[in-house]
């Protein structure tokens, strides 16, 4: 079989960084701690997830459910870092902060909000989700989305629960608790010094992606057939728009995708971008993971500029 031919071959994969069986959350943050600090500095960050299903992008982003202790993943410990800086900044220097927070998920194509009185998407009766971008200070937008004040990481930690409550997910034969959308939180930070009148403004973007994963071993039928085209052609989409920013091309298919759309600016080269691929130790999955690393490869080749900083 094709799988057995693949376990019999040597591939060979460089990455920036490699994380094994041992080691914990804590050494994953290390490696991606300075670029989300680099948020309150006036920079735009971006980490997202990528893998098939069951490979364990949820845990690595928001960690076990409740996100305590040594379990809490990337989302917690990034807003914990902020919070701990952002302090140091206001006890030493009389820097001012406000700090919102949104959440949503990218579902057969729609927008919902996750953190909504009731999870929405877009429709006649409900509100219009609209991605706009800003042509000057390179912001992204999404019309009608509710942002939450946050303060404390309780704050964040009780969004994080109503978001994982409203989250799109489904059973399949790859993993029990299948996420069926790709998850966004969004974290903007302004800052403004009074005595000087310096001002910084900077996004941190945290995407748990829906599940690569082939329909024939995951079983999905019906709707969650549906699912799992809509997320494939998200994920394909974004595929085409890492090799079309690898070649340097022209016209990059940004527009291609609601998930591409929204992550133009994250991926065009206004913000620092890093992303972590989740792969399975199972022999079964051995061709889903060769997938993974070929598509991290592309994405570790392709360089899209420094960063901007948005302060004045």
């Amino acid at each position: 079989s094709s799988s057995s031919s693949s376990r019999s071959k040597t591939h060979d994969f460089t990455f920036d960084r490699v994380f094994g069986p041992d080691q914990d959350q804590a050494a994953v943050f290390h490696e991606v701690g300075e670029l989300v600090q680099s948020v309150l500095d006036g920079y735009n960050a971006c980490i997202f997830a990528y893998g098939q299903t069951g490979s364990g992008k949820t845990f690595t982003m928001e960690g076990a459910l409740g996100g305590a202790g040594s379990a809490r993943g990337i989302i917690p410990r990034s807003v914990g870092r902020l919070f701990e800086v952002r302090d140091r900044m206001i006890a030493l220097q009389n820097w001012e902060f406000d700090l919102q927070a949104s959440h949503l998920e990218i579902y057969n194509e729609n927008i919902r909000d996750l953190l909504a009185a009731a999870p929405t998407s877009g429709s006649d009766s409900l509100p219009d989700f609209k991605i706009k971008h800003g042509a000057r200070d390179g912001s992204t937008t999404v019309t009608n989305l509710t942002s939450h004040p946050v303060a404390t990481q309780e704050d964040v930690q009780q969004l994080l629960t109503k978001a994982q409550a409203n989250r799109s997910v489904a059973a399949t034969n790859c993993n029990a608790q299948s996420s069926r959308s790709h998850s966004v939180f969004l974290l903007s930070v302004r800052a403004r010094h009074p005595s000087t009148g310096q001002t910084r403004a900077g996004r941190l973007v945290l995407i748990d992606l829906a599940g690569s994963e082939r329909v024939g071993l995951s079983g999905a039928k019906g709707v969650q057939m549906q699912e799992a085209q809509a997320i494939n052609k998200s994920l394909s989409a974004l595929g085409n728009v890492i090799v079309a920013l690898g070649n340097k091309q022209k016209h990059v298919p940004f527009r291609d995708s609601k998930l591409t759309y929204l992550l133009q600016n994250c991926l065009g080269g206004d913000s620092k971008c890093l992303m972590l691929v989740n792969v399975s130790p199972v022999a079964v999955h051995v061709n889903e993971t060769l997938c993974s690393l070929r598509f991290a490869q592309k994405v570790n080749a392709c360089e899209v500029g420094p960063a901007k900083k948005h302060s004045s």
